[in-house]
């Protein structure tokens, strides 16, 4: 099979130099297990690493012998030392100028104290190709070292060459202010690497240079600004931006208002850098993915983000150790506690959750400042309507060092809701001083939301008025964009092990889900979302015997073999992200395939997804063999709408069917879909059982094709365009929060074992109150929360402790807890009684328990206790090994 490799990315110049052979770096076949690169060695035919018995190194040693990549020595992070080596060896070996060859500087360049300097910055250079893969220095007229760039070759345009910087790299202003660029041939380059990095002298040499005034030359400290910093962190993928009028900085920088990287007057979004994109693109989206890439120093842990991270597990499958975190959204209301990560070189640590979202969050802001060339201070993080206090409790104590608008914060789905009214008031298309009422429905990756609105638009004589109710009305916690995708990948799954099993698939989606099309919304409302799904599940089940990605189960199997079922899990899981992806980007798509090599391949509506390495284990004996073949299998759209249209539907009618009884959905004049998920037309489908399909919004433009849907973008956007108006006057807001409605009931046993409701479904949270009574000596009492189905959810329990409780009057407890704890109930404590009061959190998603206790005739009060309804935003991890 020609194209296959463990890697998935080449630089320009390997292509280049020898295009259809894949060539490997030390660095990536290192975090490779012995099986991976022993496979290398015998997909690549390479006779040397299978006819000899090899150990690890020596493997690795065969591959960069015949298939390595040149290594580029290019000096990054700082050294103890380094720059004055380099400052002794510029001044006793620089000897032999070259003359400038041609090569040509940009007249202007811009540097900034750190901020790192990339191929979207656009310093370009002419003739430069004698030195890529190479290290710059930046000397004043005297010699003097100012600053460390590298020369590289260009993703998006092979064939040219830029500067870059790392963002920690040595940079400093000086006095003489005639700067000039030394460039280097590749061995004084690297050279000049080993004498920055190595403590110990190295031999003296004469260093050939090509020195290039810089007359233009400016090194910046950035600006710090009042603009507000926006973040959409999701459960998927994190997007932010912010609104940069003309006096965001003092002094913007002229060759970013050129390329367009930032535009004056107008929303910004920032872009992450996504190596495995064709051309080298940015997207301005970055999955919520952090890997573990150095943990040999627990004091100073190294990850990666987003793009990168998912590109090294595709890269080196599963056969590293390295920790992989998806979805650390869900950790809200669970940040404080510890998690065990290692790396591909096996060091291991603990960390706290909340030091591994603030490293992801750091990384989102530090691309923004340096895409926007500044300093940023104040932030705005959106966040689900019902968990809104506790996602700003977590910021303010990861961030602290941030201002966070909490005032003017938005929730995610008022934010969407005001990008609508925004565009009202732009298009003039309201009705002074009439009401509107709204309906969101946020899909999201992880979970879905439903909240209500009603909103006054009055247009006064300064500004407009604008009066806004909220409430959180539904939630489902375990249904999101991810649930789809798993959806997918069971249905690859079963199609896959029928392939490897038989040599041909006979299933098609009719055979597993036997339901007309037209009858699948009739026959949930009758039987229910799983009868739709049975046969499937049970195909899944089956499949696992042959294609196993269940690799929790394979703990105490070999280590190839819990590898092996574990990539199944992972590579399954990316091809069905992918494909949906694809499908529902509105391109014209109606089929899809899959082929070896690296680039896609179009036929009218036939999209064929090239896959670089295409690794599957199947079980065939009893033992694993390992598949490399594509099977030769074209899904459809028509199949996969079918796959996904009951769980849609499902979601929807559990949202609305309450609504649409009461007659009360007739009354909402928008309802409107955000979320990535929401692109897919089932969903509007769906809604059309329910309402008018002129009420349904879609924030999605048509004919979009953008890697980056608008529907993704609505929130962010949303937010940006408020803080906006707000600052500059346009609109005058009253936001009113109503009590959410609690989806959960809360229960506890009394002695004789009857079960007693202390909060009931359906209630709302700021009226929600109940209490239940144990004696005094009571150690602990243990409380149930239950769905609107009455399954049990989970089990809290309150450890008592009377001996630490405070003695008090009842006007104390009135005074701190008001009419959540009546009087009419702590006078009816008998003596040696403690009553557990039990009410809604408020703003807080979830409950409070506080003990009020008699003894000889005086009440004491114990200590207050919150418990969040949902310890992670999502129950369901599909990437927790057993899926």
């Amino acid at each position: 099979m020609n194209g296959y490799s463990y890697r998935l990315y080449q630089h320009p110049e390997d292509k280049m130099a020898d295009p259809g052979v894949v060539r490997y770096s030390r660095e990536e076949l290192t975090e490779m297990t012995t099986y991976q690169l022993r496979t290398i060695c015998s997909k690549e035919k390479l006779i040397e690493g299978f006819a000899n018995t090899l150990d690890r190194e020596g493997f690795i040693a065969t591959i960069l012998k015949f298939r390595g990549t040149e290594e580029r020595l290019l000096i990054g992070s700082p050294v103890p030392g380094g720059e004055e080596r380099l400052q002794t060896a510029i001044r006793r070996y620089l000897r032999t100028p070259l003359g400038e060859r041609g090569t040509k500087v940009p007249a202007r360049i811009t540097l900034y104290e750190g901020l790192r300097l990339d191929e979207r910055d656009g310093c370009r250079l002419e003739g430069a190709a004698a030195f890529s893969g190479t290290n710059a220095l930046l000397v004043n007229e005297q010699m003097e070292l100012c600053g460390i760039l590298n020369v590289v070759e260009s993703v998006s345009k092979p064939g040219t060459f830029c500067l870059t910087r790392n963002r920690d790299a040595y940079l400093k202003r000086s006095a003489n202010r005639n700067y000039s660029l030394l460039f280097f041939s590749r061995n004084d380059s690297d050279y000049l690497y080993r004498i920055y990095n190595q403590n110990k002298p190295l031999p003296p040499v004469n260093l050939h240079y090509c020195r290039l005034p810089a007359a233009d030359l400016e090194i910046r400290e950035p600006e710090l600004t009042e603009a507000v910093l926006a973040i959409d962190f999701g459960t998927s993928n994190t997007t932010a931006g912010a609104y940069l009028d003309g006096a965001y900085v003092q002094t913007p920088c002229s060759q970013d208002l050129l390329n367009g990287t930032v535009r004056l007057d107008a929303i910004n979004y920032a872009a992450f850098p996504d190596p495995a994109a064709p051309d080298g693109q940015w997207i301005e989206l970055l999955p919520t993915v952090v890997r573990v890439a150095d943990c040999s120093d627990p004091s100073n842990i190294r990850y990666q983000f987003g793009h990168e991270a998912l590109l090294y597990r595709k890269k080196l499958g599963s056969g590293t150790q390295a920790t992989v975190f998806h979805g650390i959204k869900r950790w809200v209301n669970d940040y404080a506690r510890s998690e065990e990560v290692s790396d591909a070189s096996g060091n291991s640590t603990h960390v706290r959750r909340s030091d591994i979202i603030r490293a992801y969050l750091a990384y989102v802001i530090e691309t923004a400042e340096h895409q926007f060339k500044c300093r940023f201070r104040n932030l705005h993080m959106s966040s689900p309507v019902k968990l809104k206090a506790q996602f700003l409790d977590m910021y303010a104590e990861i961030l602290p060092e941030y201002r966070l608008e909490t005032e003017d914060s938005l929730d995610e789905g008022m934010a969407v809701l005001y990008n609508t009214i925004a565009d009202r008031f732009q298009q003039n298309r309201f009705e002074d001083g009439e009401t509107y009422k709204a309906l969101v429905i946020d899909c999201g990756g992880g979970t879905t939301d439903l909240s209500s609105c009603r909103f006054r638009i009055e247009d006064g004589h300064m500004s407009y008025r604008l009066d806004v109710q909220t409430t959180y009305e539904n939630g489902d916690t375990n249904f999101g964009g991810n649930n789809l995708t798993y959806r997918i990948m069971q249905y690859m799954k079963i199609v896959f092990a029928e392939y490897y099993s038989c040599g041909e698939t006979v299933t098609d989606i009719d055979s597993l889900i036997g339901i007309p099309s037209g009858d699948v919304f009739r026959h949930v409302d009758e039987a229910g979302v799983a009868s739709v799904y049975e046969r499937l599940e049970e195909r899944y089940r089956e499949a696992e015997l042959l294609l196993p990605t269940r690799f929790r189960e394979y703990g105490s199997h070999t280590r190839e073999d819990y590898n092996r079922v574990r990539n199944n899990a992972h590579f399954l899981w990316e091809m069905a992200e992918n494909m949906k992806t694809e499908f529902f980007r509105k391109t014209g798509i109606l089929r899809n395939r899959f082929h070896s090599g690296s680039g896609d391949v179009r036929e009218h509506d036939l999209k064929i997804t090239g896959v670089d390495r295409w690794y599957l284990s199947v079980r065939e004996q009893g033992r694993f063999k390992d598949r490399y073949e594509f099977p030769d299998v074209v899904f459809t759209i028509q199949e996969i709408n079918h796959l996904i249209k009951a769980d849609i539907y499902e979601i929807v009618r559990k949202f609305l069917e309450d609504f649409y009884q009461s007659g009360e959905l007739q009354t909402y004049s928008i309802i409107k879909l955000t979320g990535q998920s929401c692109r897919i037309d089932v969903f509007r489908e769906a809604l059309k059982e329910f309402v008018p399909g002129r009420t349904i919004q879609f924030t999605q433009k048509a004919g979009e094709t953008d890697r980056v849907p608008d529907l993704k973008l609505a929130c962010l956007r949303g937010a940006i365009r408020y803080l906006g108006d707000k600052k500059a006057g346009i609109i005058q807001t009253h936001v009113t929060h109503q009590a959410a409605v609690i989806p959960y009931a809360v229960t506890a046993y009394t002695h004789s074992r009857s079960e007693k409701v202390l909060i009931s479904t359906l209630d709302r949270v700021n009226t929600a109150q109940g209490s239940i009574s144990r004696p005094w000596g009571a150690a602990e009492i243990e409380f149930c929360l239950k769905d609107m189905n009455g399954k049990l959810r989970q089990k809290y329990s309150y450890p008592s402790r009377p001996d630490s409780f405070q003695p008090v009057l009842y006007e104390d407890i009135a005074e701190t807890y008001g009419r959540n704890i009546p009087q009419d109930e702590t006078d009816s404590i008998v003596n040696e009684e403690v009553k557990f009061f039990v009410f809604g959190g408020g703003q807080n998603w979830g409950f409070h328990v506080v003990p009020v206790a008699r003894r000889q005739e005086q009440l004491y009060l114990g200590a207050k206790r919150f418990f969040a309804f949902e310890n992670d935003l999502s129950e369901i991890d599909f990437f927790d090994g057993l899926k």
